[in-house]
């Protein structure tokens, strides 16, 4: 493969409902959609997962642009590739940045399963044919959530998560279990707490929660492990892990029972792969999570939850939760709580390029 233009697509779209986590809320989405083109004019499609704000990762759209822009794009465009492999040892001299790297190197697996005449699920060594899908329910007023997550329940969806944070957790989950005492069901602190909360942490075990995701600080795994041992609840880590070397550590320290593992926030597809195969030898499960995306990091998402130990329903969830007007066609479609896995070549949906046209607030071709 050898790619001659890349072209960044700057959109944002208005949430159909506001994203609301211990951090903040979110309710228009900037998002960069990468288009990599190579020289027999097949295109691979990417996109950048940061938000405008350093909230969640220090990545920010701008900041990722400006990357992509001056570093990895030109770099890439002076390269030949047999394999999308090849793309994380090219990328070492950029330190970091991970989400701006991951955004290309979805492109260029979406590329080379295209020009295997494959899907990106098979490209990757996926496995199933349908994924099962989970939803997140954002922080509000108690009875808005229950109603939302009965709204979720009705829909099929195989688990539920609940964003908590200190003096919105016990009596939150209480009431939930009472409503849904059977309910697959875990929470999400986004590091809201500390080791001085494990007192607080361990009162939740009494709701056989399938787990407590990041509830200490993003860049920790020293003090997960100390909090691990105290609770029933598995810990799953997000933040923490950026790279298949911060997954062994955490398996190897016992600072998690889980892994959530999203494609931006580990540098790609290729790193999301070998975390998952750590996991595996180790028998640790994993579960793609999201990141308000479009459709098409969705439909990476999908690929790679087909791998063999993505055992936990991850945030892959409907279009229609989001927006009003995907930039895939078809939209993604939750049925019976399940997705399928697209069949046809690369990612297996077709890029709506008169809606990202309307969307877009900013345009690069870089050659």
């Amino acid at each position: 493969m050898q790619v001659k233009k890349v072209t960044l697509h700057l959109i944002e779209q208005n949430l159909l409902a506001p994203f609301v986590t211990s951090t903040g809320k979110v309710d228009t989405r900037e998002s960069i959609l990468v288009e990599a083109e190579d020289v027999d004019g097949v295109v691979g499609w990417g996109e950048v997962v940061a938000f405008s704000s350093p909230w969640y990762t220090e990545e920010t759209i701008k900041t990722c642009w400006h990357v992509l822009e001056d570093f990895l794009v030109p770099r890439m465009l002076t390269q030949e590739y047999e394999h999308p492999e090849q793309l994380q040892n090219d990328f070492q001299i950029v330190k970091r940045n991970k989400m701006a790297k991951a955004s290309i190197d979805m492109a260029i697996w979406d590329l080379y399963s295209k020009k295997q005449g494959i899907s990106l699920s098979e490209a990757i060594g996926g496995t199933r044919n349908f994924i099962d899908s989970g939803v997140v329910v954002s922080i509000d007023s108690i009875d808005r959530m229950l109603r939302k997550i009965e709204e979720h329940v009705e829909s099929g969806y195989k688990r539920i998560k609940i964003k908590i944070k200190p003096g919105q957790d016990y009596e939150l989950l209480a009431q939930i279990r009472h409503k849904f005492p059977t309910l697959p069901l875990m929470v999400d602190a986004n590091s809201a707490y500390t080791l001085q909360d494990t007192k607080k942490l361990k009162a939740l075990d009494e709701f056989h929660l399938m787990m407590i995701e990041q509830p200490l600080a993003e860049d920790d795994i020293f003090d997960h492990a100390a909090l691990q041992k105290e609770l029933t609840t598995p810990v799953c880590l997000d933040e923490s892990i950026t790279s298949s070397e911060d997954a062994r550590k955490a398996v190897e320290m016992g600072s998690c029972k889980v892994i959530n593992i999203k494609i931006g926030r580990v540098g790609g597809i290729t790193e999301a792969i070998r975390i998952h195969d750590i996991c595996r030898s180790h028998q640790i499960p994993v579960w793609c999570g999201g990141m308000l995306e479009t459709g098409i990091s969705r439909a990476h998402n999908i690929a790679l939850a087909s791998l063999p130990n993505f055992t936990i329903p991850g945030d892959i969830s409907a279009s229609s939760r989001y927006w009003s007007r995907d930039v895939i066609n078809p939209k993604v479609f939750v049925e019976n709580g399940r997705i399928a896995v697209p069949d046809g070549p690369g990612i297996g949906f077709e890029v709506d390029r008169e809606w990202i046209q309307k969307i877009t607030k900013q345009k690069k071709v870089i050659y």
